[in-house]
């Protein structure tokens, strides 16, 4: 993935509460484990590293289909790279899924 296309991705997950930033992390939540391959390549792309993958906790969609939520955790090379410059513009501090907001 070139780094401008992985750039809006991150942009648009940026907007959408999906992506964060945490103590010079990025940390990514959704219930769909494709996007989090698809937030790895956006990663790597930019220069930056994957360092971990977990479940965070199960969900409840609907009436009886539980799903899982995943939580991805990666840095990018430099600190003041401009991912990071766009969510302290147009970011939160929490996730779309964080239950303390």
């Amino acid at each position: 993935m070139l780094p401008p296309v992985a750039s809006k991705k991150m942009q648009a997950w940026i907007r959408s509460r999906h992506l964060i930033c945490r103590n010079n992390l990025l940390v990514f939540e959704t219930f769909d484990y494709s996007a989090v391959e698809k937030f790895e390549e956006c990663v790597k792309s930019l220069g930056g590293e994957l360092l971990s993958v977990e479940v965070l906790k199960r969900v409840w969609r609907g009436n009886h289909r539980q799903v899982l939520l995943y939580q991805a955790k990666a840095a990018l090379s430099s600190p003041n790279h401009p991912i990071k410059q766009y969510w302290y513009e147009k970011g939160s501090l929490y996730t779309r899924f964080d239950d303390s907001c």
